[in-house]
């Protein structure tokens, strides 16, 4: 097969690790190793601290309201006169949290429109299910539709519609491929759910939403990734590729066992924004601890979790407890947010 254009070690490094100089090794986190290669995966000392990452927490039990309150207190004018893509959670067509509920989307599409978006996009691949049945049984094509937005199904993209990433050192045999849209994206937004996951993950957020970046069809990627005992890791790497403009999380419900398609599930009523992968996925952790849920979520402190500690290896985000502000609207909202920094930092 035509390979497609390869990026080198260093336009790897320089897409993936935009925080410079923000991973210091979380006192807490297990020692992993460095990537070798990988810039500063240790601040060195007398370096300076890396600013702090915002993460708004916002409890409610409507999702447009959601994710209308986080974005106003994120602050960000990040969407306008920017072609904008939805990177959604579209591994199956299973109710939410198995996958992205439609009034998330919706509300996002409509927020991204109204900041005076040049051109919107939702793109995704599916599995196990078929991703264009996932499109028909979610009734995706229609949402799409109705704001003017561009459908993708990046197994569906042909040889050209990818950027090879092979760094090396890592975790991946031969490298891997990452969707165009997504590598080459001006403004990336991810939004995912909040769940364990019993196929190795151990949990899926925004790190792990990124899987449906890379191609299932045609190259064994699912196959070598699911059966390695570094699957963990290799999440964490696929997100050193791009950097989303903004994540939101939504928390309305969570699995706390069992998952990402389905499992036994609890009202969280949360809703989560940010810019960093690490920080809100640190923060959706801390959820599923203070909801109750499976031992590989309650026994390690949040940032010995695997794919956060190696995605702070990676530079891609907080590094530790300190790191992380919780930014809230109203009092029912600090109230949680309070019991999540208590969970954060023990």
């Amino acid at each position: 097969m035509k390979r497609t254009n390869r990026m080198t070690r260093r336009e790897f490094f320089a897409a993936g690790a935009g925080f410079a100089g923000a991973a210091a090794l979380a006192s807490k986190a297990p020692a992993l190793g460095a990537w070798p290669g990988a810039p500063g995966a240790l601040r060195r000392a007398g370096q300076a601290a890396p600013p702090k990452s915002r993460v708004v927490l916002v409890k409610t039990d409507s999702r447009a309201d959601g994710v209308t309150k986080c974005l106003d207190l994120l602050g960000l004018d990040a969407f306008r006169a920017k072609h904008v893509l939805i990177k959604p959670n579209f591994n199956t067509s299973d109710p939410t949290p198995g996958s992205t509920h439609n009034d998330t989307l919706t509300a996002l599409l409509a927020r991204v429109r109204d900041e005076g978006a040049l051109s919107l996009a939702i793109g995704d691949r599916s599995g196990p299910e078929d991703t264009e049945q996932v499109f028909d049984k979610k009734g995706v094509r229609a949402i799409a539709a109705s704001y003017g937005a561009k459908l993708l199904n990046f197994d569906a993209l042909g040889d050209n519609g990818y950027v090879r990433f092979d760094p090396p050192a890592s975790h991946w045999k031969d490298g891997f491929l990452v969707a165009r849209p997504v590598a080459s994206g001006e403004c990336v937004v991810s939004t995912c759910c909040l769940k364990t996951h019993q196929f190795g993950g151990v949990f899926s957020m925004s790190l792990k939403n990124s899987v449906g970046v890379v191609p299932r069809k045609g190259h064994g990627y699912m196959r070598q990734l699911h059966g390695s005992p570094d699957q963990r890791r290799m999440i964490a790497e696929i997100n050193a590729a791009y950097r989303p403009a903004v994540v939101v999380l939504d928390g309305l419900e969570a699995f706390v066992d069992e998952g990402p398609m389905t499992g036994p599930r609890k009202e969280a009523g949360v809703f989560l924004a940010g810019t960093d992968r690490v920080a809100v996925d640190a923060v959706g952790v801390a959820i599923l601890k203070e909801l109750g849920s499976n031992d590989a979520i309650m026994k390690p402190r949040v940032f010995e979790q695997e794919q956060i500690a190696w995605a702070v290896q990676l530079e891609l985000g907080a590094s530790s407890p300190a790191g992380i502000v919780i930014d809230t609207p109203d009092k029912a909202s600090e109230a949680y947010a309070e019991k999540l920094r208590a969970i954060l930092a023990a």
